[in-house]
């Protein structure tokens, strides 16, 4: 019972470390993009 248990376990934990290195790689691309300037139009006051 146990050595079906961990053989499962075995199976599957290179799948959910790729997994996790992947969304990891993910962050760190998009955490170095520079984020897109504010439309003018936001930044601009409007006056009556």
């Amino acid at each position: 019972m146990a050595r079906s248990i961990a053989n499962a376990v075995s199976n599957r934990l290179p799948f959910v470390a790729a997994a996790i290195l992947c969304l990891a790689a993910v962050q760190l691309i998009t955490a170095s993009c520079t984020p897109e300037p504010a439309p003018y139009a936001a930044r601009v006051m409007i006056q009556r």
